[in-house]
């Protein structure tokens, strides 16, 4: 019950009803975060947890388009528990990409449960110049990353995201794309027509938060709220990525990226719960993706 009603507190919290300097009174100005130029360094943060047919397209992604203009960091957080996913980790480790360093965090699954704690970690000791914290469906594809560093150029924002992301339909389980993704690890790459819709998101998603590294340092992620660094015996839903935006003061700038494509998918199989919890958690997603457009 506590946790419930902290949850609560943070959610009313994180629509502006509370003062974010309250909970995070170190937030460097804008002023004092380096207007970083020339060939830039970005980490890129993921996390999986039995998602490995999703995050077999994403490291694919870097290796079928690595990028030319920038250094990136791509690292991953998993629980060696999870076996699928340290076999395709291991499989990526020996793909050597120009400008590209495999970093992979074992952290135990209750750490890894509550996403927040991994980005805290990353965010805390990156030594990129930007942090692009993401999720496992997504990629990034012909000239994202390049045109990334590009719009970056001489950028103090606290947070950016790309204005745009293509996206699938509501992949079932049985789908053909993510059947592929379950086989054996190797570089796979994706039919572009599936990605029909084009999504505009309104500010920085869970999946689309790239933070000036200066500001990571500084604060984290969520560093200061007990209950988003408080492990779990369950995956968590990431409702703390409203809390950051919030603790950073902004909803994000959003910069024309292209090549960002993104799984929808309609069962998430990470959450644990009765066959009558996990219908009706279906049936939300179809009539949220109803009410979205998309």
């Amino acid at each position: 019950m506590k946790n419930i009603l902290t949850l609560f507190f943070f959610r009313i919290a994180a629509k502006g009803w509370v003062p974010a300097i309250w909970f995070e009174p170190d937030l460097p100005p804008k002023e004092a975060r380096a207007a970083r130029t020339g060939r830039l360094h970005i980490e890129i943060v993921s996390h999986c947890w039995q998602y490995s047919h999703f995050l077999v397209y994403q490291l694919s992604s870097l290796a079928l388009f690595p990028p030319r203009e920038i250094d990136v960091t791509m690292t991953v957080f998993y629980c060696p528990e999870d076996g699928k996913t340290l076999e395709l980790l291991n499989f990526f480790s020996n793909q050597e990409l120009p400008g590209v360093k495999w970093n992979w965090r074992p952290l135990p699954r209750q750490q890894l449960f509550r996403r927040s704690i991994g980005r805290n970690l990353a965010g805390l000791e990156t030594k990129a110049d930007w942090v692009w914290f993401t999720d496992c469906d997504l990629m990034f594809r012909e000239g994202c990353l390049d045109m990334l560093g590009k719009l970056l150029q001489g950028r103090r924002d606290a947070l950016v995201y790309p204005r745009e992301e293509r996206c699938t339909g509501l992949l079932e389980a049985d789908n053909p794309m993510l059947h592929a993704g379950c086989g054996d690890p190797r570089v796979l790459d994706v039919d572009p027509e599936s990605f029909s819709s084009l999504c505009y998101p309104e500010k920085a998603t869970g999946p689309l938060q790239i933070v000036h590294s200066d500001v990571c340092r500084a604060v984290g992620y969520c560093r200061s709220i007990k209950l988003y660094q408080t492990p779990s015996e369950t995956w968590c839903k990431a409702h703390e990525d409203r809390a950051f935006r919030w603790l950073l003061r902004s909803h994000g700038k959003s910069l024309p990226v292209p090549g960002v494509y993104r799984l929808r998918h309609i069962s998430k199989g990470r959450y644990k719960g009765t066959g009558v919890r996990t219908r009706f958690r279906i049936f939300i997603r179809r009539i949220q993706s109803r009410f979205r457009g998309y």
